[in-house]
């Protein structure tokens, strides 16, 4: 078990803290923890590349209570079965994903199952998962609560839906899709086909959505924005923020923009 390093500061107990391990095409995982009950959403990186990123930001993989998957694709779920078997950890999926996942999970002996539309509990921590839009079986987005202080998880959606934003309101950090930029996938090498996938209702959010979802949720209480799933090809972070910082600054909300090759700052609330 990989222990965190003697200079990393301890975490502040009681505080709900969120962390983004990886975000991008190659790998997806995102950490939170209560103080009390800590869980992963995806782990799509190999099971040695989320210790070694545990180990940056003193986690103990040990005390990871559940892994909530939100789809099958491989950049979300690479690490699951790995990090199940080692830890005895269970797994949060629902029904038609297990399905699409069980060839690349492998055996998974502590399966959980819930439903898109309604709420469970992992411990001390509420999750509430909804249904997204994204070429995938049963693909979910989530809200994360505990005591009113909410963190909501959209990334890997083509749209965003009535229903999809009415989730997202209210929330005090909310993970978003940024994918891409509109001119540089129009103007970069993927093939027609795939520009086509990336841009319609099974594909990704651009910037230019993201902005646009923010500015129809933004409320008071929004303390945190973490522009996620960035394409390393079709986007670059500067692009992604430019977009979307004129919009927060005057409502002094903090914009992070999330990175693949190394886990972001924890971020308490």
């Amino acid at each position: 078990m990989i222990q965190a390093d003697s200079d990393i500061p301890v975490f502040e107990m009681d505080k709900f803290a969120v962390c983004v391990l990886a975000s991008g095409s190659r790998g997806n995982s995102i950490y939170l923890t209560d103080g009390s009950t800590s869980l992963l959403v995806d782990a799509g990186l190999s099971g040695s590349e989320i210790e070694r990123r545990f180990s940056l930001r003193g986690i103990n993989p040990g005390d990871i209570d559940g892994i909530i998957v939100s789809h099958e694709h491989s950049d979300h779920i690479q690490g699951v079965g790995v990090l199940s078997r080692r830890y005895n950890i269970p797994v949060y999926i629902n029904p038609e994903t297990s399905k699409a996942s069980s060839a690349r999970m492998g055996t998974v002996d502590l399966i959980r199952h819930f439903e898109c539309g309604f709420p469970f509990t992992l411990k001390t921590l509420s999750v509430h998962p909804f249904s997204i839009s994204h070429d995938a079986a049963d693909p979910s987005g989530f809200i994360i609560s505990k005591n009113g202080v909410k963190v909501g998880i959209a990334t890997d959606l083509g749209i965003a839906s009535s229903l999809v934003k009415e989730h997202l309101k209210c929330c005090d950090l909310l993970v978003l899709e940024a994918n891409h930029d509109l001119d540089m996938l129009n103007n970069g090498p993927y093939p027609w086909h795939l520009k086509q996938r990336v841009k319609g209702r099974g594909g990704h959010l651009s910037n230019q959505d993201s902005k646009k979802i923010l500015s129809q949720i933004i409320h008071p209480g929004l303390k945190h924005v973490i522009l996620a799933h960035l394409s390393e090809t079709n986007n670059m972070p500067q692009k992604a923020e430019a977009e979307v910082a004129p919009l927060l600054a005057p409502h002094d909300i903090q914009l992070h923009v999330a990175g693949q090759n190394q886990p972001g700052e924890l971020i308490y609330l």
